[in-house]
């Protein structure tokens, strides 16, 4: 086992014994693999940057780097597709460490070998790789522990995008493991255009989950710094009400190209929520919601649940309106209740008919006092026809009801 400190700047001799050259750099392949492989070093002859192919290479050692052969090609070195150089491109660079769920900084990197390869095998975080660096004979440091992070676990490794032009194809299925939470924790820790390469490295469902999760601002800025087609179908994923917030702080002809690209049905529901001011409870809701007619039964309710292809996130309540395909709002009933009622009694039977509501007019903050008031999850919002317009979900009102600096280190508890 080697560390990348322990190479750089080493002699490299040739066959012969002769001394050629020194290590400038290390060069790895990035790929699906989890352990990078070693393609080769940048070597140093005088003032000239030189590539050396891992097959000419017979031994790395902390004393230096020995050829199998007493042939070099001085061609200068150019970096290839899929590249990434260690010293350049990782030491000093964040990561994300999945198996931590936290954002570390890389001090140094362990190299291993492998059935005759070398391998990147992790990643020393601790104080002890960075004086490694500094002090590469240092004996008090020596004894002392390190932290290496298992380069299988690196979910992100946030490289200098217009020199190394790689990213982490695996990313995707390793950031996957953690909650959106914790993913939109991880990133908004990181620059801007690291931050939107996390979320451009996500499943359309997963990215829109996570951009959720940030705040309206940094939501905003993403979507407008990716392309404009990934942008739309994340939009398309993300509630309505939530759509409607992050469009509403985009610049006015970046959020209508955006609103544009949107597929039919979704354009549809975010439309609907786009008239209301966002401090009212129309800007509040989201239309996110499931209504049923009052004259189905229990059993026939549930089998429905059953065959919907989607679901809302927050199903707290059912709406029972009067009749099909109406929106005349006549009771609710809770989806405990709706379990535990009666499966051959129509809804109209087993519904409450008395519940609090909002006009799609009233103040989002007297909304999220009725919601905290009445220990409620949801709050239908009624227009002047009667119609239940959308409804307020309790997460959303906690973002109105708790202090900013509070709100802003939660989760969404009930996503």
């Amino acid at each position: 086992m080697l560390y990348l400190s322990q190479i750089l700047g080493r002699p490299i001799f040739d066959a012969e014994g002769e001394r050629i050259a020194v290590v400038r750099d290390v060069i790895v392949r990035y790929g699906e693999e989890d352990y990078p492989p070693v393609l080769g070093l940048v070597a140093r002859y005088r003032r000239r940057l030189f590539f050396m192919s891992r097959v000419r290479i017979s031994s790395l050692s902390e004393s230096g780097v020995r050829m199998n052969s007493e042939i070099i090609d001085l061609k200068p070195f150019t970096r290839r597709a899929g590249e990434v150089l260690l010293a350049k491109d990782v030491l000093d660079n964040q990561l994300i460490d999945v198996d931590g769920k936290r954002v570390v900084r890389v001090n140094d990197v362990q190299i291993i070998e492998v059935a005759g390869e070398w391998r990147v095998s992790g990643a020393d975080v601790s104080l002890q790789g960075f004086m490694r660096r500094l002090m590469p004979n240092g004996f008090y440091f020596a004894r002392r522990p390190v932290e290496v992070i298992d380069w299988a676990d690196v979910g992100y490794l946030a490289t200098d995008k217009a020199t190394a032009a790689v990213q982490l194809k695996s990313s995707k299925d390793k950031l996957a493991r953690l909650h959106p939470v914790e993913i939109a924790q991880l990133a908004e820790t990181l620059s801007p255009i690291h931050r939107t390469e996390i979320v451009e490295s996500l499943d359309d469902e997963i990215a829109a989950d996570t951009l959720e999760e940030m705040s309206t601002e940094n939501q905003a800025r993403i979507l407008e710094e990716m392309d404009e087609e990934r942008a739309a179908d994340i939009l398309e994923e993300m509630s309505p009400d939530d759509a409607v917030d992050v469009l509403g702080e985009m610049d006015e002809e970046k959020a209508q190209e955006l609103f544009d690209l949107m597929e039919d049905e979704e354009k549809a529901d975010v439309a609907e929520l786009l008239p209301f001011d966002k401090d009212t409870a129309g800007g509040l809701m989201t239309t996110e919601f499931v209504a049923f007619p009052k004259n189905l039964t229990v059993a026939q309710a549930i089998a429905r649940l059953r065959e919907m292809a989607e679901t809302p996130a927050m199903i707290y309540y059912l709406y029972i309106v009067e009749e099909e395909n109406s929106w005349k709002l006549a009771g609710l009933i809770s989806l405990r209740n709706l379990i535990l009622a009666d499966l051959t009694l129509p809804l109209s039977e087993v519904m409450r008919e008395q519940f609090q509501a909002a006009h799609p007019s009233d103040s989002a903050e007297d909304v999220a006092q009725t919601i905290a008031e009445y220990n409620l999850l949801a709050l239908p919002v009624i227009d002047d026809e009667g119609d239940i317009a959308g409804i307020v979900t309790v997460d959303d009102a906690m973002e109105i009801l708790l202090p900013k600096n509070i709100n802003n280190r939660l989760p969404r508890l009930f996503g």
